[in-house]
């Protein structure tokens, strides 16, 4: 009777064992590795008219943004839920408690600083200077003395064009679109053209325009993943951990190629 009752004990005992391990394995599944998952969802605005950072392709989500945010939740263990709006509409909903976290090409600025709180920067854009590939003459804004810059109307970088015309000693020519733009310069009509950095590096990425960038970015302007002031400051940190473990992995370069080309 002993013998049967020890038996029985140790195979009970074998029973338990096997099942906290079980109970681990799936725990450190469920956290992803790394991190500690609580179980919430955390809700991420994006801006899908924004490519290359973010846009929709059918019912998929894909862009700079969209990867980055995904990568980094799954490097430290928490799970989100993606939610597409206008853009003026993503830091209000931070306010009122409908979204946690806010990706959509952000600027880190004062003014929004004053309502959220960014992560480390996790991209510099900024204007570009763009002359037709091959084109060894121009490298910077020093060089287009004498010369023909395309602009787009209304944009960033048309008010730039102007702004500095009379320094630098060039022509401005302003076109309708961004089509009629890269025409200008790949046709030889225009020596240059300025525009947002992403924009152009993804619209030659995906494009053969037969354009290539030139120099320094003109200005500068840092991309920054924000939280409503105050609040989720261990989820900032996780951002934070995340940006940063996927530089060092070089994940972040990959996705970053994925849609401009080589940097």
């Amino acid at each position: 009777m002993k013998k049967i009752s020890l038996f029985s004990l140790l195979f009970a005992l074998m029973i338990v064992l096997a099942a906290c391990g079980s109970n681990d394995s799936d725990e450190s599944k469920a956290s992803g590795g790394n991190g500690d998952s609580d179980g919430k969802v955390y809700k991420v605005g994006i801006d899908t008219t924004y490519p290359p950072f973010e846009f929709q392709e059918g019912d998929d989500y894909k862009g700079i943004d969209v990867d980055l945010i995904n990568a980094i939740a799954e490097d430290q263990g928490f799970e989100i839920e993606l939610s597409p709006m206008d853009f003026s509409g993503i830091i209000p909903a931070l306010q009122a408690g409908e979204l946690d976290i806010a990706i959509a090409g952000m600027s880190i600025t004062d003014d929004r600083k004053k309502v959220v709180n960014f992560s480390d920067p996790y991209f510099e854009a900024g204007l570009s200077l763009v002359v037709a590939d091959g084109n060894s003459e121009i490298t910077s804004l020093e060089d287009l003395k004498g010369k023909t810059v395309a602009v787009k109307k209304g944009t960033t970088g048309a008010n730039f064009a102007e702004e500095n015309k009379d320094k630098y000693g060039y022509d401005i020519v302003q076109v309708n679109d961004s089509t009629s733009m890269f025409q200008e310069v790949a046709n030889g009509t225009s020596d240059a053209l300025i525009e947002d950095y992403p924009v152009i590096s993804y619209a030659i990425a995906q494009s053969d325009l037969k354009l290539q960038l030139v120099g320094d970015r003109l200005n500068g302007d840092n991309y920054g993943i924000a939280v409503l002031k105050g609040e989720n400051d261990e989820l900032l940190k996780k951002i934070n951990d995340g940006l940063a473990a996927l530089k060092e992995s070089g994940k972040y370069d990959e996705i970053l190629s994925t849609y401009l080309g080589e940097q």
